[in-house]
């Protein structure tokens, strides 16, 4: 019987499948975990402050090939392994960072055992549901779906594999952005001012543009950041800043300024607001609202293509009649066709539900306890939502990659779905709100980790690898990178924090509570130090275990977060600003998340300003721009945006540049291609054989003369593992880790109550226009090394 003339070869991998290379072994499990641990703590810092993560994948890769090459050579499956391991990080990380920081927001602790368990419990499931897939997803459409950030990794992998070198770009990199971040971080060093900011009052008493800022966070994370996602990207986030600093905080000031008493949510007047107050009681509960709009837009749109997903999925868990009476191979399969068996995925996924139940019932979240049915119920619709939203998210990246995951939408669907059950029962105290996000928090993080390891599976197809390995690495990656995700978590949380004498105490009564404010209790610690826009507001306070916490979300009174009541005056005194959700540290998705649930379960909102966001969005819409990038920019403070778009215009200066080399390319083939034609049109025919004279395509419309497709070079525009791109990841990974040990140094200083040497505010260069011309010179060698060619490959 003949073959279908349409039938396609068989794919053959880089390893075949009948060849055993090292893979499995101690050292890429060691040097993965490691990466794992290093990379989730970068992904938490750079994802609180920017509010995006970019994808881990490839510059550990680089590193492992560097690394395990001095060492004695690794091979390209041992490689495999360590990123497969170190990426689990990545994905966590991001998945903790989008949820979880809700809780701090509705008020909540957020305990390191919590996150490790939450984080566990997500993570598992998004690889435990992805195993199934595996076959249909990569194997069966490897045509269709093309997984971009894996194909990509596969690329370096194998380039690694014939002698091909990018490390030294990336330590670059890492070099260079460490020694920047030292002297610019005020944490650190401090030589100079990590801020340039600028406030406009102009014309006297009009006060032009009073209220605005323009400032800008000019550290490595963010111009690296900034390079990778692109200058349209970073273009559109900069012009939500511009709306919200420079239109909207302006025009509240101008509105605002006359008024005699505070305007809610604020509780001071107007004129007494700096920017960063008007940022942080006008512009983000708009900002939020903005984001949850675009958000749900972005769900919308993409809902034919999760439909799809969700069918071809429950087609492929069919269960693709391999795993069943199918068993006409051997019981042995081949090496890279030899995943987990699915009494692993099963067993697993009850196991899960039982440990997420008794989690849930004995170890609740402080003030948040709940009874035994809503409990179980939350059991079960983490697992019905994370099988949904694994499925979906799976074949999503691979057709628009992780970057471009709904992810984000997902969470927020899942968050109303489960709001909605808990208001339709009468679920609506405050405990609920924190284990709605509990549940969504599993949902984000299994959704983004089965994303990540479908690109990892997507890598390990295309090069060789044995799955079920691969598939026992991301779980022992996802065990390992948990600590340092909560620890860092945490750290950033208390490291960032500041203590902010009110300038006039609010007498208050601990019996007759205004609504909306909590008793959590007794202050646990001896001491705090001050901090004010006023230096005789600064310095230390002792003798603080006396003072009384109190907590107010949704209060008229208060604007929400926490404070400290002094029982000896009856007054609130000070406020305690947590780490995560100060300018430093926005966690926009954060913010999101508790802004849905409190809205859906309290409906105490100020809807006034949410409003205003959700019409921002579908005026945006209706422009034709895709509008969560905006909106995301619009919640964030300017001096994130602003350094993220210098980032950009690197990027757009250095395609530019790449774009004219090509056209001076082209033109010179041209004219060599044309002296061809005249001199010896045989040999010219016979070098461009595609040449048809009848098609009008291959004739110059100036000079009549035919132009050979070989003319025009392909442009080789910035990708996945570019100059450029490897050099920005060095510096995303220096900011993050450098930016991390300055918090680790705030912490001791906090603890021991010591303080280490550090450049005075009162040096020579502690300027603005030092930070700017610093910064520009980090952005020139980023530009500079992204135009400089990679060492040659072999």
């Amino acid at each position: 019987m003949a073959s279908s003339p349409t039938q396609k070869p068989a794919f053959k991998p880089f390893v075949p499948a009948t060849e055993t290379r090292p893979e499995f072994t101690p050292r890429a499990l060691i040097l993965g975990s490691l990466f794992g641990i290093l990379f989730g703590a970068v992904t938490v810092y750079v994802g609180l402050r920017a509010g995006l993560t970019v994808a881990a994948s490839i510059p550990i890769s680089v590193l492992s090939i560097s690394i395990l090459r001095a060492f004695g050579r690794g091979s390209i499956l041992e490689n495999n392994i360590v990123q497969t391991t170190g990426n689990a990080g990545q994905s966590i990380a991001a998945g903790v960072i989008f949820t979880l920081p809700a809780l701090i927001f509705l008020g909540f602790d957020l305990e390191s055992t919590r996150i490790f368990a939450l984080a566990l419990f997500g993570g598992w499931l998004g690889v435990l549901f992805m195993i199934p897939l595996r076959r249909q997803l990569i194997v069966e459409e490897h045509d269709t779906l093309i997984y971009p950030e894996g194909t990509a990794c596969a690329d370096v992998l194998m380039a690694g594999e014939r002698g091909g070198s990018f490390a030294s770009r990336v330590f670059l990199g890492l070099g260079l952005g460490a020694v920047y971040t030292l002297f610019q971080n005020e944490n650190l060093f401090g030589l100079f001012p990590g801020t340039p900011n600028y406030q406009p009052d102009l014309a006297g008493k009009e006060h032009l543009l009073k209220g605005s800022a323009i400032r800008a966070d000019v550290t490595p994370e963010y111009l690296g950041v900034g390079y990778i996602i692109g200058a349209r990207v970073a273009a559109v986030m900069l012009a939500g800043g511009v709306f919200s600093w420079l239109v909207l905080m302006p025009a509240i000031y101008f509105f605002g300024s006359h008024l005699s008493s505070p305007l809610y949510p604020g509780t001071v007047l107007i004129k007494d607001m700096s920017p960063s107050d008007l940022w942080k009681t006008y512009v983000r509960p708009m900002g939020a609202g903005a984001v949850a709009t675009a958000g749900l837009i972005t769900l919308l749109r993409t809902l034919p293509t999760i439909i799809g997903a969700l069918t071809e999925g429950l087609k492929s868990m069919g269960i693709n009649k391999r795993f069943g009476a199918s068993r006409e191979a051997s019981a042995r399969p081949a090496r890279t066709e030899h995943d987990l068996p699915m009494s692993v995925v099963l067993g697993g996924s009850v196991l899960l539900v039982v440990l997420m139940f008794l989690f849930l019932q004995f170890h609740p979240v402080p003030g948040a306890q709940v009874g035994l049915l809503p409990n179980l119920a939350a059991s079960l619709l983490v697992v019905f939502f994370g099988f949904l939203f694994v499925t979906v998210g799976a074949r999503i990246v691979g057709i628009v990659g992780s970057s471009a995951s709904p992810v984000s939408g997902m969470t927020i669907a899942t968050l109303m779905a489960t709001a909605a059950i808990f208001l339709v029962r009468g679920w609506t105290a405050p405990a609920f709100g924190a284990l709605a996000i509990t549940i969504g928090g599993i949902v984000c993080i299994a959704a983004a980790n089965a994303g990540d390891t479908s690109q990892d599976l997507k890598t390990g197809y295309l090069i060789g690898a044995t799955p079920w390995k691969q598939q026992v690495a991301l779980m022992i990656g996802v065990i390992i990178s948990v600590f340092s995700i909560g620890a860092t978590l945490n750290a950033m949380n208390t490291g960032l924090e500041s203590f902010q004498r009110l300038q006039t105490p609010i007498a208050i009564s601990l019996s007759a509570l205004p609504d909306g404010v909590q008793n959590t209790g007794h202050f646990t610690r001896d001491k705090i130090t001050l901090s004010a826009k006023d230096a005789q507001s600064k310095g230390e306070l002792s003798n603080t275990r006396q003072l009384i916490i109190l907590n107010a979300i949704g209060s008229a009174t208060l604007e929400d977060g926490k404070y400290l009541y002094n029982p000896a005056t009856n007054r609130i005194e000070i406020q305690w600003m947590q780490g995560i959700g100060s300018e430093k540290a926005a966690a926009p998705q954060g913010r999101l998340m508790a802004t849905v649930i409190n809205g859906i379960l309290t409906r105490k909102l100020p809807w006034g300003l949410v409003m205003l966001g959700v019409f921002l969005v579908v005026m945006v819409e209706l422009l034709g721009i895709r509008s969560l990038t905006l909106a995301v920019g619009a919640y964030l403070s300017i001096a994130t945006t602003l350094a993220i778009f210098i980032g950009g215009v690197m990027r757009w200066m250095v395609d530019r540049g790449l774009q004219q080399h090509a056209d001076r390319q082209a033109a010179a083939d041209y004219d060599r291609s044309v002296a061809l034609w005249h001199s010896d049109r045989q040999t010219w025919l016979a070098a461009n054989p595609h040449f048809d004279s009848t098609n009008p395509d291959h004739l110059d419309p100036l000079t009549g003369l035919p132009v050979p497709t070989s003319v025009t070079p392909s442009l080789d525009l910035e990708s996945e593992i570019s100059p450029g791109s490897l050099y920005a990841s060095g510096l995303i990974a220096a900011g993050g880790i450098v930016g991390l040990l300055g918090v680790c140094v705030k912490l001791y200083e906090n603890f021991f109550d010591k303080t280490i040497p550090r450049f005075s505010d009162h040096n020579p260069l502690y300027h603005d226009w030092v930070s700017v011309i610093m910064f520009a010179l980090l952005a020139f060698s980023l530009y500079y090394f992204a135009r400089k060619p990679l060492g040659k490959q072999s």
